[in-house]
């Protein structure tokens, strides 16, 4: 536990505080009679009942798994030092790690605090309709925000984070606000990223001190912060994390179960599985099991690849080096074995502390967007095939498409082939079988050659004329059984 000392507690004392001066609002009372419904649930009640083995019943929406493709954001007040990754509080004061140690008595007055860092998220270049726009361009169709991370500063103005919040200090405006409302003008899924716990706060450590027995932390904090996100913001999507104790300490049923029958968005929302050290990789709308989780293969429940272009860190850093990031090959490549093994891809790009997003990350995000308004279709509402990827030609990953009445099989090469790409996978090829290079006119010639599979002859094409740079798909048609 890291010594009282070693941080500013006056954000924490006047959180504390402040239930005790100020009545309850209206929307905050509401807030308890909804918690109260739910846990005074009644068994006989033909709804979602707050247990796990109920809760994992309920259907995923539609939209996330057509969906494919979310755009993480992740910016709080970690963004102002802007080195070495988003976890500098905890590694700076708890664990006391020397580089982090050492950067701060480098470039920082002796007593300087890390909510001293705070007013200088000053957002003075932020234009959400900006950032939508990016993210829009992309290709992506959600988008998730983190509205706090473990730090504890909210990026809303929040009710139950008084003093320690981005209206109140540093660029005293409601981001996660303008953020959904720009986010909607351009048709994009909003996802909400909460972190369940806070590193310092004293509610927090306290409960842990009594080994999650108590629940302060959880009933003054947390769980009101989850009701008013969902209330004022009517999300698509919650995106929980940061949860170093048992579901049953956070009420996460009792939340879960009021979210999918009561709350406004109870007919489209979607949650991940980090409600609880139980729940993780096992409950939740769909699987994350861990950061940057690619399995290379199916999986039984639906499941999301969180990863990162920058290969270190969440959070923005001034200090990265070029080739600490991937390169849009790498990137796509992800994105292609992710959606080819039935997972959706969340791609984190990590904003300055004023607000922008740098040029590489811009960069990215365009050249994804330029290879998916070629190769959408191989994609968007795509499914996986009975084969992920190829058993002769490597890097070769396959989706498959409901087309009108027939189905049609997506190859995505990420190799480009001299003059022939071989499949074998086994390919079940007739007579009415055709194969087609998306971005391009017209049909291409086939064999099928006495190993089995196909043999596809490829067009020459010049460099500049190629309909993509980075992977290649072909669709075949009229498979049998296809």
């Amino acid at each position: 536990m890291p010594n009282i000392k070693d941080f500013n507690i006056l954000p924490w004392i006047l959180i504390l505080l402040c239930p005790y001066t100020v009545e309850l609002t209206s929307q905050d009372q509401h807030i308890v009679e909804e918690f109260n419904i739910v846990k005074q649930w009644n068994k006989g009640d033909k709804l979602y009942p707050p247990n796990w083995e109920a809760l994992d019943k309920r259907p995923l929406p539609v939209w996330y798994d057509s969906a494919k493709i979310g755009i993480f954001v992740v910016w709080g007040v970690y963004s102002v030092p802007s080195v070495y990754d988003e976890w500098f509080w905890c590694f700076w004061k708890e664990k006391k790690i020397p580089k982090y140690v050492e950067f701060m008595k480098k470039n920082y007055r002796p007593g300087f605090t890390y909510p001293d860092f705070a007013p200088m998220l000053t957002a003075e270049f932020l234009d959400t309709d900006e950032w939508a726009s990016l993210f829009k361009s992309s290709g992506a169709e959600y988008v998730v925000f983190t509205t706090k991370h473990h730090e504890g500063f909210t990026m809303w103005p929040s009710n139950h984070s008084f003093n320690w919040n981005s209206m109140a200090v540093g660029p005293k405006r409601d981001i996660v606000g303008e953020l959904v409302t720009s986010l909607r003008k351009k048709d994009l899924r909003v996802g909400l990223y909460h972190s369940l716990f806070e590193w310092f706060n004293p509610l927090f450590l306290q409960d842990k001190a009594n080994n999650f027995t108590t629940q302060e932390f959880v009933t003054t904090k947390t769980m009101p912060e989850l009701y008013e996100l969902v209330n004022n913001y009517k999300p698509d999507l919650i995106w929980s994390d940061g949860s170093p104790a048992p579901s049953s300490y956070w009420n996460s049923t009792e939340f879960l179960a009021w979210l999918y029958n009561y709350s406004p968005v109870r007919d489209e929302i979607v949650t991940n599985d980090r409600w609880g050290t139980d729940t993780m990789c096992k409950h939740g709308g769909f699987l994350t099991c861990s950061d940057r989780f690619n399995p290379g293969k199916l999986q039984k429940k639906k499941w999301e690849n969180a990863m990162t272009i920058d290969k270190v860190s969440w959070g923005f850093r001034r200090n990265a080096k070029l080739d600490e990031f991937l390169t849009i090959e790498e990137l796509i490549a992800s994105i292609v074995s992710t959606i080819s093994c039935g997972g959706n891809i969340l791609i984190n790009v990590a904003p300055s502390y004023d607000g922008t997003i740098q040029p590489l990350f811009q960069e990215r995000l365009k050249q994804m967007g330029s290879w998916l308004q070629v190769n959408s279709e191989a994609i968007y509402g795509s499914f996986p095939w009975k084969h992920q990827n190829d058993t002769s030609t490597p890097r070769v990953w396959y989706t498959e498409q409901q087309i009108k009445t027939n189905k049609a099989v997506y190859a995505i090469t990420l190799n480009w082939p001299d003059k022939y790409l071989y499949l074998k996978s086994p390919i079940p090829v007739q007579d009415q079988t055709f194969v087609y290079f998306l971005g391009t006119e017209g049909q291409l010639e086939w064999t099928s050659p006495p190993q089995g599979g196909i043999n596809i002859t490829l067009p020459y094409i010049p460099y500049n004329k190629m309909p993509c740079h980075w992977a290649w798909v072909f669709r075949l048609e009229g498979l049998q059984n296809g």
